[in-house]
């Protein structure tokens, strides 16, 4: 071993002699207490600090709200959107896959779910196959 390594042993060797004689000399009614450590706190999650940092307002504000959920939609803006979906099937012919009907009409997986729901339901298209090679048909 070199001469550091034997002072650095040295020195924890003589630091946890003392820990021990320290806690050797305490009565059980210190050691319980803690010695001064932090009080403990109750039980739950600590109450969040405020910042109060403005924020400035988006030009644009976004369609979603809270949680990326989409804002609520009137039965006229999905009718809209069915009759999109209805002319875009009936314009491609060979039929169009979700994600090409997002592409076409330039919407969101969110944006188009319901209305292509809804639209095979009133039986205004049709679908063959199954989850993503599911190809949606106009009537």
């Amino acid at each position: 071993m070199s001469n550091l390594q034997n002072r650095i042993q040295t020195l924890a060797d003589s630091f946890a002699q003392g820990v021990l004689a320290a806690i050797r000399s305490a009565s059980l009614e210190e050691i319980l207490a803690g010695g001064g450590a932090a009080p403990k706190r109750g039980p739950g999650r600590p109450p969040k600090v405020a910042v109060s940092v403005p924020k400035a307002a988006p030009a644009n504000p976004p369609k979603r709200g809270k949680g990326g959920r989409l804002a609520r939609r009137s039965p006229s803006d999905i009718e809209h959107v069915i009759g999109l979906i209805t002319k875009a099937l009936g314009d491609a012919g060979k039929g169009l896959r979700s994600e090409e009907l997002q592409k076409v009409l330039k919407l969101s997986k969110k944006e188009i779910v319901g209305p292509l729901t809804q639209a095979l339901a009133s039986k205004r298209i049709t679908k063959k196959g199954q989850k993503r090679a599911t190809t949606y048909f106009a009537k």
